[in-house]
């Protein structure tokens, strides 16, 4: 799978598990769920198969983005869907869902006390000592293969210390994988303001030979124009000075765009992500504060 920024022979990821109990979690279901999430998202929710996750977006009418998300079948429980997206977005996912549950057969409610996420890297079937038997579903949050685990809610203790400590991942080096790999992040490279194709998520969460769904015109249109008016892109940098999340990228004394995450590689260096303006050519970039940054 090409990861945000188009990247398709990312190396394989080390095998790892990573805890995402903290991810908002929605369970969809009723008779019409998976014609009604097909009228909320930018992707095609009928592709789903039991054991699959899909990415996609939730947009407004303007094709602004509301939320970024992964919409999961689990062979467990194959009467519902599961929406998940990153944490704090409950209240914000559930009530844009529920607000066009008109004449629908769906109920949309929260996965809290259901279970919790594991997420597997650099396994090809996703069974690693520890995490036999549960259910789940292959995923791709990291650009490398993966998959979330469903561990239920009074079992992830127990699990999680179960697991050889080599294999337990962390926030830092979820952080750190996520920016070196391009993967964007609702908050960081993500927001309200952002649009789909700006952060490359075109390729990876918009189907656009699906039916209708809030703000397909504008992402249509986008597509036959061409263009957006900024990108996403991935930098290197030497040394262990981070540029700050919001400075300016600037070329020739210019300013031409703004970092939005920046990680110290294991390694000698940095690894940044950031918007460039449309047009601008070139790979080499300075912030305000002197880092300087080269575009790959």
């Amino acid at each position: 799978m090409e990861n945000s920024n188009g990247t398709s022979s990312l190396p394989p990821l080390p095998v790892a598990v990573f805890d995402l109990s903290e991810r908002t979690r929605l369970r969809v279901s009723g008779g019409d769920r998976v014609r009604f999430l097909n009228g909320q998202v930018s992707q095609n929710v009928q592709r789903l198969r039991a054991g699959m996750g899909l990415p996609a977006c939730v947009t407004s009418a303007k094709g602004r983005m509301q939320a970024e998300v992964w919409i999961s079948l689990y062979a467990g429980d194959l009467d519902a869907v599961w929406v998940d997206a990153e944490p704090g977005m409950e209240e914000l996912l559930q009530g844009r869902l529920e607000r066009y549950v008109i004449a629908d057969e769906v109920e949309v409610v929260s996965g809290r006390g259901a279970g919790v996420l594991f997420h597997v890297t650099g396994s090809e079937e996703g069974n690693v000592e520890g995490l036999e038997g549960y259910d789940r579903v292959r995923v791709d949050r990291l650009g490398g293969g993966g998959w979330d685990v469903w561990i239920p809610e009074g079992e992830s203790v127990r699990v999680w210390g179960s697991l050889p400590e080599g294999l337990r991942g962390s926030g830092a080096l979820w952080e750190r994988w996520r920016v070196e790999r391009g993967i964007p992040k609702w908050g960081a490279e993500l927001g309200e303001e952002t649009l789909p194709p700006e952060a490359g998520l075109d390729r990876t969460h918009v189907d656009y030979h699906k039916g209708c769904y809030m703000g397909q015109e504008v992402l249509s249109r986008l597509k036959s124009v061409g263009h957006v008016n900024r990108v996403l892109a991935r930098f290197r940098g030497r040394g262990e000075r981070l540029p700050q999340s919001g400075s300016e990228l600037r070329q020739g004394g210019a300013v031409v765009g703004s970092v939005t995450s920046a990680v110290v590689l294991d390694g000698e260096g940095i690894a940044a992500m950031g918007y460039v303006r449309r047009g601008v050519e070139g790979s080499e970039f300075e912030t305000a504060s002197g880092v300087c940054l080269e575009r790959i």
